[in-house]
């Protein structure tokens, strides 16, 4: 017997005194990192921001199985918060749909969640209508054509099923039940209430696809709430793809279990703090960003060059050499090799050891 298919359903219990230090330190880190926020330069919040929803963006589609272009991503969210970033001008429009749910989960976060609100994110999820190959219903609760709603994961052909959805019939009741009380006040700690929702809208999933996703950003919404700003600076999806088997370990687990979630709380509140704990790579990676472009704040360099620092700056993957930049800044790799020069007689790069066919480059330390 699945949770969803007991009588007091969905009356959830736990045990308050096992969650109350684990909450209270949450709680806690939540106030402290929004302050020491508040204490950052709009500039250098600004780039916490943009890459916190970056990552969380990306992770959440790689629970999925699904691997995004961290820069289209990048790019389509400094668009839609008017942020001035170098970046790529064209943007899937998948990632588009992708990008838009999380951010008006997060930054409309006040505003109550409505099934017309999740039709249109589940749509922007899957704006050809297709998952893969199959075609499915979107912008409406699953209809049960395609048989019962099974929860799994794992490789096509070495899938595991994790539990099963209500029936479809039920969903539409299913989902007035919990936008309901997702949308009222309760005496319930709002990030509990973050926890309570995400298992609440996965035991239902009402849709054909894009449950996991869209369950994140409701989880994401409330903790929005939670803090009482639209700024994100830490990733729980980050830190769910991280602890993915987990996870579903104990989502398997707390469906087949009775209506006492304690387990599902203890875990989804230890996942937090360990994403709040996180947050110091973020800002670390942010001041270095910040510093790099503090020291060189007076040498005039071209949007090539700036394009590529950043892409350093972020972590850029494999090696640097003049065929990369000049395939990334869409230039000749005479050009490539000009502004590759420029930049090493500026003290900004320098080459690695290795010569040849095989010079890469990277940035100077204390550069500038």
């Amino acid at each position: 017997m699945y949770i969803h298919e007991r009588h007091n359903w969905p009356q959830f219990s736990w045990d308050s005194e096992k969650i109350a230090g684990i909450l209270a330190d949450i709680r806690y880190r939540q106030g402290r990192l929004l302050g020491r926020m508040e204490a950052m330069g709009f500039s250098m919040r600004e780039e916490a921001l943009l890459e916190t929803l970056t990552l969380d963006v990306i992770k959440s589609s790689e629970i999925e199985g699904e691997i995004l272009d961290s820069d289209q991503v990048r790019s389509s969210i400094a668009r839609h918060l008017g942020m001035e970033v170098a970046g790529v001008e064209v943007v899937d429009r998948h990632i588009e749909g992708v990008v838009e749910m999380m951010l008006d989960a997060t930054q409309r976060y006040a505003q109550p969640l409505t099934d017309e609100r999740l039709y249109g994110w589940q749509a922007a999820l899957f704006p050809t209508g297709r998952s893969g190959l199959h075609k499915i219903t979107v912008g409406a609760w699953r209809t049960g054509k395609n048989g019962p709603m099974q929860v799994v994961s794992g490789a096509f052909g070495r899938e595991k099923i994790h539990f099963r959805a209500p029936e479809a019939v039920l969903v539409n009741g299913e989902m007035t039940a919990f936008l309901d009380w997702f949308n009222k006040s309760q005496e319930i700690d709002p990030v509990l209430k973050s926890a309570v929702a995400h298992l609440w809208f996965v035991t239902i999933h009402p849709f054909e696809d894009g449950n996991g996703r869209i369950a994140r950003a409701i989880a994401d919404m409330q903790l929005s709430r939670a803090d009482e700003t639209s700024q994100r600076f830490y990733s729980m999806s980050a830190q769910i793809r991280t602890e993915r088997n987990s996870y579903y370990t104990i989502l398997e687990e707390t469906q087949k279990g009775s209506l006492d979630i304690t387990a599902w709380l203890e875990w989804f509140l230890g996942c937090l703090g360990r994403a709040l704990h996180k947050v110091e790579d973020t800002l670390k990676g942010v001041h270095r960003k910040a510093g790099f472009w503090e020291r060189v704040a007076g040498i005039e360099l071209n949007s090539r060059q700036r394009l590529m620092l950043n892409k350093l700056l972020d972590k850029f993957e494999g090696k640097l050499n003049t065929s990369k930049w000049a395939k990334i800044t869409k230039c000749s790799a005479d050009t490539a090799l000009r502004d590759i020069n420029d930049l090493i007689e500026k003290n900004i790069l320098t080459r690695e050891d290795a010569g040849g066919r095989s010079t890469s480059y990277v940035l100077k330390e204390n550069a500038g």
